[in-house]
């Protein structure tokens, strides 16, 4: 018996415009992505990838296509249940973190994981648990003004963590960090993976890649190619020169 894919998308166009002005941003996209399986995905700026993130979430509608999550369709819900899809079994990360600069890295999780429906007991105590998972356990009560960057995005991705997710949708997860931040969050993507953890990746950054078991390329809303990393580990690097900007 086939398992059905954690993800699936079917046809998945999104456009803008019509007429002469029609811009197809994805274009007839098929993707299965596994329960346990990080898909990477690469391409130019503008090529369409992060809409696809944005549809594969359901942050935003397809002009056409299907997706599905865990066996069930779900591009055509309505906003109540969507919305309650995206609170329950998605978790989001992104470039700009999209923090609460008002709350606490504690209190930022802890929001995440009570608009998940756990009661305020449950939902610090997972808040808490997931810090302590991505090193910040002291930094509990700071502020994200008084953080670095990259401990701002780890903070991003324990609240991403917070619902338990299917699947973690990542866009540009390192795209305004330094290179030491950068590290950090990479040996994080690459515990997730290994904890078995079903990610898919728009990135820029080869050394993120190349934690993946599947890198695909995307041009002008459309897969142009697709590489099996056996393994999802960065000693592929090399696999990846010449396929960044």
């Amino acid at each position: 018996m086939t398992t059905a894919p954690m993800l699936r998308a079917r046809g998945l166009r999104k456009e803008h415009g019509r007429g002469a002005g029609l811009v197809r941003a994805v274009d007839g996209v098929d993707l299965d992505v596994a329960a346990g399986e990080t898909v990477a995905v690469m391409g130019p700026s503008g090529c369409g990838k992060s809409t696809l993130l944005h549809l594969l979430g359901g942050l935003d509608r397809p002009s056409g296509g299907e997706v599905w999550l865990d066996g069930s369709r779900v591009d055509d819900l309505g906003e109540k249940a969507l919305a309650r899809i995206r609170r329950t079994a998605v978790g989001f990360v992104f470039q700009a973190f999209h923090l609460m600069e008002e709350l606490t890295a504690v209190e930022n999780i802890e929001l995440s994981a009570l608009l998940a429906g756990r009661s305020p007991r449950a939902a610090r105590r997972r808040a808490e648990e997931l810090l302590e998972q991505v090193g910040l356990a002291d930094r509990a009560r700071f502020l994200p003004s008084a953080l670095s960057g990259g401990q701002r995005q780890r903070v991003a991705v324990a609240r991403a963590l917070s619902n338990e997710p299917l699947v973690v949708l990542a866009d540009e997860p390192t795209g305004s960090l330094d290179s030491a931040a950068t590290l950090d969050v990479l040996h994080l993507f690459e515990s997730l993976h290994q904890a078995g953890q079903t990610l898919v990746i728009v990135t820029h950054d080869a050394r993120i890649a190349a934690t993946a078991d599947r890198l695909i390329s995307m041009r002008d809303g459309a897969f142009v190619d697709e590489t099996r990393l056996t393994g999802g580990s960065t000693g592929h690097l090399g696999a990846l020169v010449g396929l960044e900007d």
